[in-house]
Parts: C-alpha cells; structure tokens; sequence
C-alpha cells in the first residue's frame, strides 16, 4: 500500500485528492488546519486516512512531520495555498510575505523535510500550482509571485534531484470549482473594503472588469475531483510529466503565453477591464 502526504487536505483540491487516493487504496496522511476537519476527513475513508493537523508555515508543526509519518513514504502533494488578491499597489508588504510565506516557503520546507524519506523510496514530489504560475493577471499580481516562484523553485528541484530519480511534477489547473471560486464575490467585496479610498478610486475599472469576470470563472471551473485524477495519474505514470495542465480552455491559453506573452497580456486588460491597447 503506497503511503502519501497530502497538504491543504481539509477542502477543495485537497479534499477530493485525499478521497480519490484513499478509495484506490494508498494510506493517506492528510495535512488539516484542526482535530474537527480531520475527524470529518477520516470519515471518508475509515482506516485509509490519517489526519495530521499541519500548519506549513509553522516550524514546529514541519518539525513533528518525522515523528508522525512512517519511515516509508512515497510521494508528497504540496496543495496547500491561499490567495491574496488586489492590485500589486494596494497589497501591503505585510499581505505579500504571508502570500509567499504559505505558497513558495511553506511548500519548500514541507519538501525539504521529506526529501530524505523521498530518496530512500525514489518518491515523487508534486505541487499544486497554476496556469497563474504562467499568465498574469490584473488583480491577482500578488498571486501571480507567489506562482511564478513556486514554478521555478520546482524546476530547479527537478534538476537537483534527478540523480537519485525523483520525479518533481507540478499539476497546472485553472479555475476550479472550490470554495475560492464558489465565494469569489463576497472575497472581492472584502477586498474591496479593505483597500484606501484612493486605490479604489484608481483602480475602480480593474474592480468592475473583475467582478463581471467572476460569473464566467465560476461557470468554466472544473470540478476539484478533476484535478484529483490529474494528480492521481501523475502518482502512477511510469514516466511522469514535469507538468500537467488541468483543462481544455486552460492548456490553450497556457500555449499562447509560451509563444506571446505580451499580447495575452494586453488581449487580458483590453478584454477584463477596458484599458485600450498600448500605443
């Protein structure tokens, strides 16, 4: 029975990785934020599932990963995350570093720590990114850094740790439909409160162009579980792909911004939010 840690497991993505490994039956140690989501985790899949409550931007909490997890491990899914949105002039310093603290630092010292278990079990390393890893978008630049360095923080490992044949993979989705999305709204109107009543006032078109966009987000979201069986397949393919884009619409925009990536730029601010071309 294959054994794997999965983080961010309590909702979303996570969630529904941790029930599709568990019902193929790899023993699961799923990373949850309190005893109350693990207890409702567990539920899942009786006996398959053990909720580790896991805070990856906690010291101590990495720390405890070796007393908890068995000696034996054979993969690590780095799905933990949040999103800080915004225009990059109206996220505070403070706001910026927790972004990056949770997305880029806590998925390094996660891996970091495992990596010795890894090598033993010539495992696999993968991370929950995004097509935002590739595009950016207005509002979302906070985001976007943390994405960004994420994907070349895995490229990097990728290379590093080839000698001892550990596959780093990153899995791409775009917008899925998790909680993030499913409350999309009432998160951009708290947003929204939050910032000065001049930025604002500066950026009211980008807020417009934002909030009309969310409606069609929500509708072309796939489902968490698809993401799921990308992972899944990413764990059982002989020779795994360093990255797996997760849907139709999001492997074609992927593909233009590797060949344009200026024009997807300026097509995204003409198209969201209004702004005419450069001239």
């Amino acid at each position: 029975m294959p054994t794997i840690l999965i983080t961010g497991a309590s909702r979303g993505i996570g969630r529904a990785t941790t029930q599709r490994l568990a019902n193929a039956g790899w023993n699961v140690f799923a990373g949850v934020r309190d005893d109350a989501a693990g207890a409702e985790l567990r539920a899942l899949a009786p006996g398959l599932i053990t909720p580790v409550v896991l805070d990856i931007t906690d010291a101590d909490h990495v720390a405890d990963l070796d007393r908890v997890l068995p000696a034996e491990l054979d993969a690590v899914v780095n799905n933990a995350g949040i999103v800080v949105g915004g225009p990059v002039e109206a996220v505070s310093p403070e706001q910026l570093r927790h972004q990056l603290d949770v997305n880029v630092i806590g998925q390094h010292a996660v891996t970091r720590a495992l990596l010795p278990r890894l090598r033993a079990s010539r495992g696999r390393v993968l991370f929950v990114s995004s097509v935002s890893g590739r595009i950016a978008t207005p509002m979302t630049g906070a985001y976007n850094a943390s994405k960004f360095a994420l994907e070349g923080m895995a490229d990097a490992l990728r290379m590093e740790v080839r000698p001892w044949k550990i596959p780093v993979v990153l899995i791409e989705p775009g917008q899925t439909d998790t909680d993030i999305w499913r409350d999309a709204e009432s998160t951009l109107e708290d947003l929204v409160s939050d910032m000065s009543r001049e930025h604002r006032a500066l950026y009211a078109k980008h807020i417009a162009g934002y909030r009309k966009s969310i409606p069609l987000s929500q509708k072309v979201a796939v489902p968490a579980d698809t993401v799921a069986a990308t992972i899944e397949s990413a764990l059982t393919a002989r020779r795994p792909r360093a990255r797996y884009v997760v849907g139709a619409a999001n492997k074609v925009q992927a593909t233009m911004v590797g060949a344009l990536p200026t024009a997807v730029a300026d097509l995204l601010l003409r198209t969201v939010i209004g702004v005419p071309r450069r001239p």
